[in-house]
């Protein structure tokens, strides 16, 4: 029995017990307003039982770095309040905690909600508004390494945008391996001890172990989570006031009717990145966590990638990188039926990160947001707030400590007030529309997933990656040697035919993270020998070149082996184009349909064309049916002829 239930049984119970009392003369009357009573509170309940969790506040969450761990006193065996402003009210709460990035257990004793008096300027609460909250019924709550904990729901009212206390008594927790959020641009208190009184208390502009606040509220409310780095998360806003741009979008949602149950979760995180690098998990591993995976969600919006164009070597490839990070997020969120929004990327000529390739980065990126058909909306920040004289750069107005790349509190009121407010009153369907492929040319893509070897399992293993084409790659697992492998379960073979005599170049897209696990033997149309590519190197999902030189029209093997483990290979393209290819490239021809729970015919030569699959036989053709191909090296490969 939910609570509404219950509420609704007493009530019940109460109207009984008056109306059916022993002294009551007039039961035929009373049965009538019974039952007309009993239906509207029935109706009441049925409308409770729609309502549904809806995240008012959260943050994402990190490993907190070293310089931006608790101070002294520490966090173990003592208390502290953090203060944190939501965006819709409602009647029942619950609260999220993590410990998600701690390597320890992280004890909890007790925890309180209490309407806080400012919106982080002190530690005051009203005392009267103070409730406990329980786990599982019990007041505390041990979080394992890695572990999350929900409270029980609780009776608390909060109205818009009210600031609530949050009030941690800790047992044992570590204060070097915790999990929090260094940017909170909002002051906590830590003090001795297991204690409500904060005066004199040590000031931390940070938050530790809170994740999330949720409200019950209609079926028609709904949050908008927003993916972000620091000029989401309020890197130039005023500390203890509110007044990120997502915190002013909040309040225009809530004074505009339509839009009144719309609540506001900033994930963004300062540092952050899409592809690789920076602080905190990448934008790439974790929207499903801090996006999806967000209580009620309805909408999201992407806004992260500076820090990905300002360390960039190729603005433009990197752009493409993060665009087919764009277009995997919004798949998985048009599966669930949640609008996804493009913000357009804020100009930083001035600052360190500009260069002239690094604006090529950022305009491609901004024209697909603007352009592609697969976003159910665009917020055009760059528009809004860059210099109409010079329009890579921002408005000096809104500059941040002259850094040319944050803004001002001036400036972040200007984001969240471009944003159209109809854009969350969407009734419409999510888009199914997916953006045309780029010509490639005469292409050929091999997954590297589908690469044969004799044994499986020993060598390679596949990895699932949402980031990786098709969403798997293949992974070295074979120890580091310089030996040519002759072992053929350290070989990946790929049997392909090229239409003409010309010069090929094969690219491979890779992610090989350090200078110790970036190199494969290669060969083509011969036994592996001594000769291996080396510095294939890079911290995210890149193109790189294996090989190119002249290959005559016809049938021609390339044979890949293990060197170092740790070698990530997600994909293959062939082709005369002496450009790299970009992004997760083209398609693998569709014809070809890997099965594996049918019967099957084992046929002796298959080769990989651009078109689709080449099978050479005595016969003119062969009839429909699923095939095995056995190739001259050994391994094998189900396919089906139509």
């Amino acid at each position: 029995m939910n609570y509404h239930h219950f509420v609704l049984l007493n009530l019940v119970e109460s109207i009984i017990c008056c109306n059916f009392a022993p002294e009551n003369n007039h039961q035929s009357t009373n049965m009538k307003k019974l039952t007309i009573l009993f239906a509207c509170l029935l109706a009441g309940s049925v409308a409770f039982a729609q309502s549904h969790w809806v995240g008012t506040w959260g943050t994402a969450p990190q490993l907190v770095e070293n310089n931006n761990n608790p101070p002294s006193p520490g966090l173990g065996n003592n208390s502290l309040r953090q203060i944190v402003q939501v965006s819709i009210g409602g009647e029942r709460v619950r609260l999220k905690l993590t410990n998600e990035f701690s390597t320890g257990s992280t004890v909890i004793k007790a925890v309180e909600l209490a309407y806080a008096t400012t919106s982080g300027s002190s530690s005051a609460i009203d005392e009267n508004s103070t409730v406990s909250l329980t786990f599982n019924g019990q007041p505390g709550v041990t979080m394992p390494a890695k572990g999350k904990a929900v409270s029980d729901p609780v009776d608390f009212h909060i109205a818009p945008r009210q600031n609530v206390a949050i009030t941690i008594h800790y047992g044992s927790a570590s204060s070097t391996s915790v999990s929090g959020h260094p940017g909170s641009r909002t002051t906590s208190y830590l003090k001795s001890g297991n204690t409500t009184n904060f005066s004199g208390a040590t000031k931390t502009d940070h938050w530790y172990n809170i994740l999330a606040l949720e409200v019950e509220a209609p079926e028609s409310a709904g949050a908008v989570a927003i993916l972000g780095n620091s000029i989401t998360d309020g890197r130039g806003s005023t500390t203890n006031q509110q007044n990120r741009w997502p915190d002013m979008l909040s309040r225009r949602l809530l004074a505009n009717e339509p839009t009144s149950q719309v609540a506001v979760l900033n994930m963004g995180i300062g540092g952050n990145c899409v592809l690789g690098g920076g602080l905190g998990p990448t934008a790439s591993s974790r929207y499903q966590r801090d996006l999806l995976g967000q209580e009620g969600v309805k909408w999201i919006i992407l806004f992260e990638a500076v820090n990905d164009l300002g360390g960039a070597q190729n603005g433009v490839q990197t752009a493409k990188r993060i665009i087919d990070v764009y277009k995997q997020i919004t798949r998985e969120a048009h599966a669930q039926g949640i609008y996804v929004f493009g913000a357009t990327i804020t100009p930083f000529k001035g600052n360190n990160y500009y260069s002239a390739d690094h604006e090529k980065g950022r305009a491609t990126l901004n024209q697909w947001i603007r352009t592609t058909k697969m976003l159910d909306g665009v917020i055009d920040f760059d528009q809004a707030v860059r210099n109409p004289q010079d329009p890579e750069a921002m408005q000096s107005q809104y500059l941040f400590e002259n850094d040319w790349l944050h803004l001002n509190a001036k400036g972040y009121e200007a984001m969240g007030g471009c944003i159209d407010l109809s854009l969350f009153t969407k009734t419409d369907p999510v888009s199914d529309a997916e953006d045309e492929e780029p010509d490639y040319g005469e292409a050929l893509w091999i997954e590297a997933e589908d690469l044969p070897t004799q044994k499986s399992g020993t060598a390679y293993q596949v990895v699932d990656d949402a980031s990786a084409s098709k969403g798997k790659y293949l992974e070295t697992v074979a120890t580091t040697s310089t030996d040519t492998p002759t072992d053929s379960a350290k070989i990946l073979a790929a049997h392909f035919s090229v239409p003409q005599t010309a010069t090929y170049y094969i690219y491979a897209r890779v992610l090989c993270p350090t200078w110790d696990d970036d190199s494969y033997f290669i060969s083509i149309d011969g036994p592996l020998t001594s000769n291996f590519v080396n510095g294939l190197q890079t911290s995210s999902w890149n193109w790189k070149e294996l090989h190119h030189g002249n290959l005559k029209a016809g049938q021609h093997t390339l044979y890949i082996g293990s060197r170092e483990d740790g070698a990530c290979l997600d994909k293959l393209c062939i082709t005369t184009n002496p450009e790299a290819p970009s992004g997760m490239g083209g398609s693998t021809p569709s014809s070809i349909t890997p099965l594996t729970t049918q019967q099957s015919t084992i046929h002796p030569v298959a080769t990989y064309t651009p078109s689709g699959m080449l099978i050479h036989t005595d016969t003119p053709s062969l009839p429909s049916g699923i095939y095995i191909i056995r190739y001259n090296d050994g391994s094998s490969r189900k396919f089906m002829v139509r």
